[in-house]
């Protein structure tokens, strides 16, 4: 298993293998191969020829259980710290949003505190030219709100009815962890996927409030933005790269009728790809400015539960895969404690429906918890991904 992956996590019936096909289902060129033999034989001198490096991204990825899991270290070009830094150098109006675990395992690596590492990266990233910072905090909170509004509406469905619809309302399960979405999409399908929450993660939250209402607020067109966020775990880049968080705006060219298609989140960095840029730009992280905060103005036996949080590494997204790894010599299980000590110490009790910043997008934009744009911009769906045959038959 990968070193990329955390070190405590292992998770069976996961296939790596993708069955030999009579032909690709997704050409690059828009086009099948021709594999038809010619009817007769022929004779001719080869020829070398000339052949292009061929370019993946993630929105290749089929989730078919192939080439591209949570295990492998693939590097794919849309979501790596070159593109990052190409999309800063085009002219690109760059926003970054960081997650509270990168921020906590950058604070255990410089040994300073979560909102240093906020302060001192706020001002990391703006001298390469980004044009805000912001926390995906708020995010946080208004993924509770909507998932606390969905939970009660299930409640309410399942204690008064007595149909197979209200039966399938609980136990509701919420996860904001992308390689678990994927397994059951792939693994449980139809089973459980009734029973997940259809409230987007924190990660596709703060995209949607970013491509939909603070570009506003910035006098900017969805497209105009390059929105990137930073994460615990590389799953995130696969989260970003789904169908189901990119949209269509109109084109300010009257030539485009069909639209410009926006996704919610760009490209997402690691905290450890985070720390492989500051050390790419050999810049001294602790010795820089304390820069001030940028603000968003604005079916088995019968259950025992009704609401389930599920994640796929252990610990949560303190351990995952994009985390900064252990120094030589220091055991994984020591790093894991220091950060989540450094975590809690800076995690306050509060209320999300008291968060000034929620209610002001509320009241802004999004009007209620539950309502019709709250459910077009923060929640989704979920699908089975039915393997093929042959990967069914394949037994390795």
């Amino acid at each position: 298993m990968s070193e990329k992956f955390s070190p405590t996590l292992r998770i069976g019936d996961l296939s790596d293998f993708i069955a030999p096909s009579q032909a690709c289902v997704v050409s690059l060129k828009g086009l099948k191969s021709n594999t038809k033999k010619p009817d007769k034989s022929e004779v001719s001198i080869a020829k070398k020829q000339q052949t292009e490096p061929v370019k993946i991204s993630l929105k290749d990825c089929l989730a078919c259980s192939g080439c591209i899991t949570s295990a492998e270290t693939v590097m794919l070009e849309k979501q790596s710290l070159g593109e990052f830094l190409s999309n800063i150098d085009r002219g690109k109006v760059v926003i970054v949003s960081l997650s509270p675990q990168s921020r906590g395992s950058l604070a255990v690596h410089f040994g300073i505190s979560p909102l240093q590492v906020f302060r001192k990266l706020t001002s990391f990233f703006k001298s390469l030219g980004v044009k805000a910072v912001f926390d995906t905090s708020c995010s946080r909170d208004l993924t509770l709100i909507e998932t606390c509004n969905e939970f009660v509406m299930r409640y309410k469905q399942n204690q008064s009815k007595d149909d197979e619809k209200s039966k399938s309302a609980l136990p509701m399960l919420s996860s904001a962890c992308p390689g678990w979405i994927c397994y059951a999409e792939k693994q449980l399908g139809s089973y459980v996927l009734p029973y997940i929450s259809s409230v987007k993660s924190p990660q596709q939250t703060i995209g949607a409030t970013i491509k939909h209402h603070i570009c506003q607020k910035m006098g900017l067109r969805p497209d105009e933005i390059y929105h990137v966020t930073v994460m615990p775990c590389y799953d995130k880049k696969l989260e970003a790269a789904r169908d189901d968080f990119v949209s269509e705006v109109e084109s300010k060219e009257e030539s485009n009728e069909s639209g410009i298609r926006i996704t919610e989140v760009d490209s997402v960095l690691t905290s450890g790809e985070v720390l492989d840029l500051i050390k790419l730009k050999a810049v001294d992280f602790t010795a820089l400015e304390d820069h001030p905060l940028d603000k968003i103005k604005v079916k088995m036996q019968k259950c025992d539960y009704h609401f389930v949080e599920v994640m796929a590494c252990p610990s949560g997204c303190l351990n995952g895969g994009g985390q900064i790894k252990p120094m030589p010599g220091q055991n994984p299980k020591d790093l894991l404690q220091s950060l989540e000590t450094v975590y809690m110490e800076n995690v306050l009790v509060a209320d999300p429906f008291e968060n000034p910043l929620v209610k002001s997008l509320y009241d802004e934009w999004l009007e209620e918890p539950g309502s019709q744009k709250a459910k077009r911009f923060l929640h989704t769906a979920y699908h089975p991904v039915v393997k093929s045959v042959t990967a069914q038959l394949h037994n390795w």
